[in-house]
């Protein structure tokens, strides 16, 4: 007998126990994803694998649960860290055999509806805002400015498109159409995900549904991108009773002063101290705009 299924007998006998404990009452473990995705900044919530993995392992493990509920509150973000995050959610609940029940809250689009369906089943409230399946780059030119300033900028390269979208130089037609590209490529892999999980639900007109349109829950609800409305509590109690258990798995948090000012290193005197509050508090001044610029498409 291997070790793989000495394991599987042991797990199956301690969720044996444990709904013995429990009686009758069906157990739910509960994980609330908030925030950009990707974003990087220890002052804001924010949603990567990195931060999530030993979270969604914890839930998933847990022996003898009817589920695991995933709340999404998301306006999306980088689509790498979104296919990473839902891959995990996928292997783990092929791999535990639970079932995945996903609840949007305010906001679960672009990446947050990739996140989204990772689940089984797709819950929205009437007012949630779900959908913008589509890819977005966005900045700013500023060639004009730094002319009238009388500002010189001079670049030097190896590669002759390592300047590609400066924004401090003239935008070029072939590197919009080399982004447009890139877009097309990351907007077809996101379309292939939610085909792969959604196509049954799916009503409507793929040229409607993958433009990057989002919608209220009930309209969402229409198209087959939510398989019903209703809050977390609301839908859990009607499936498995009305004396479910719901466990929220926190993820551990911990904001040093260390991680705030130098994510690399340490800081080698009260000049580098000085510097550091300068770059770190600009560089989560820029991570926070980005974030607010994302929840404003959504009119929040």
């Amino acid at each position: 007998m291997t070790t793989r299924t000495l394991n599987k007998k042991k797990k199956k006998k301690i969720g044996w126990f444990t709904r013995l404990l429990r009686g009758k009452r069906k157990f739910v473990a509960h994980i609330r994803l908030k925030g950009a995705i990707g974003m990087g900044s220890p002052m804001s919530q924010s949603i990567s694998m990195e931060g999530v993995e030993e979270t969604l392992e914890t839930a998933f493990a847990i022996p003898g649960i009817a589920a695991v509920a995933i709340s999404i509150n998301s306006p999306g973000g980088s689509p790498v860290q979104s296919t990473l995050i839902f891959n995990r959610i996928r292997q783990l609940a092929k791999k535990h055999e639970v079932k995945v029940m996903v609840f949007c809250e305010d906001v679960a689009a672009s990446g947050g509806y990739l996140l989204a369906v990772a689940g089984d089943e797709i819950y929205a409230d009437r007012s949630s805002i779900v959908g913008s399946i589509g890819v977005i780059s966005a900045g700013f030119g500023f060639t004009e400015a730094i002319r009238k300033l009388g500002i010189d900028r001079r670049v030097y390269t190896a590669g002759t498109n390592k300047s590609t979208l400066d924004p401090f130089l003239p935008e070029k037609k072939q590197d919009v159409a080399h982004l447009k590209s890139l877009q097309l490529d990351v907007h077809d892999a996101f379309k292939d995900i939610v085909r792969s999980r959604r196509e049954k639900h799916l009503k409507g007109e793929e040229k409607e549904l993958f433009s990057g349109l989002f919608w209220a829950g009930d309209k969402a609800f229409e198209r087959g991108l939510v398989d019903g409305l209703g809050t977390m509590h609301e839908v859990l109690q009607k499936k498995f009773g009305e004396d479910v258990i719901i466990k929220t798995i926190a993820a551990s948090t911990g904001l040093s002063l260390r991680r705030l000012l130098l994510p690399g290193g340490g800081v080698a005197s009260l000049n580098d101290a000085a510097r550091a509050i300068g770059e770190g508090a600009t560089g989560h001044a820029l991570v926070l705009a980005q974030e607010r610029a994302l929840w404003s498409r959504y009119g929040l």
